[in-house]
């Protein structure tokens, strides 16, 4: 790729793997656009001064996520065969990471506020982003032919994100804020 513009997209349509041309304002360019979006931010968690374990799975998210923003970026199965793909293994890597991340932690008896440190704030906001990828892709779902796994790793690495922002609190020494019913 020699030039980063095409002006192909300047009347507002964009294409999908596979070809098809759809405005940029379609849903499964809603839903690839905001995986990008979660990506670009798993990248800023991952530029912080992290231990080297969790940058190297952050890394494999952030390849995943690429993968999931391939599948919802295709217009047919053909487009689809010809891509990697998410598989159960992939989910089953995150429960791992999340298991071994929570048994270090304390028990969660009350919901927390996000903030403390900028670390465990930028967690909080991927986790949100992922939320709302992962309702837009749900939303995909009901019109046209998703992967459910892609609903599946999104959810799962909703929780992943939230169990990491606890273990930044812990490792940082932050105090989690408890939501207070009273205010």
């Amino acid at each position: 790729m020699n030039k980063i513009y095409t002006k192909k997209g300047d009347n507002g349509e964009t294409s999908l793997i596979g070809g098809s041309k759809v405005p940029k304002y379609h849903e499964k360019i809603e839903a690839y656009g905001t995986v990008d979006e979660l990506n670009s931010f798993i990248g800023l968690i991952r530029d912080q001064k992290i231990d080297s374990h969790t940058k190297n799975v952050l890394i494999k998210i952030q390849n995943k996520l690429y993968t999931a923003g391939a599948l919802l970026a295709t217009d047919n199965k053909k487009s689809i065969k010809t891509l990697p793909q998410l598989c159960e293994y992939d989910i089953q890597t995150l429960e791992n990471e999340i298991d071994k991340i929570n048994k270090n932690l304390s028990e969660l008896k009350f919901f927390i506020l996000p903030g403390g440190h900028p670390l465990v704030s930028y967690c909080h906001i991927a986790r949100t982003i992922c939320r709302r990828a992962e309702r837009i892709t749900v939303k995909l779902s009901d019109t046209l032919n998703i992967n459910k796994i892609i609903i599946k790793y999104l959810n799962r690495l909703s929780d992943y994100l939230f169990i990491l922002a606890r273990k930044f609190s812990k490792d940082l020494n932050v105090v989690e804020t408890s939501w207070d019913t009273t205010i």
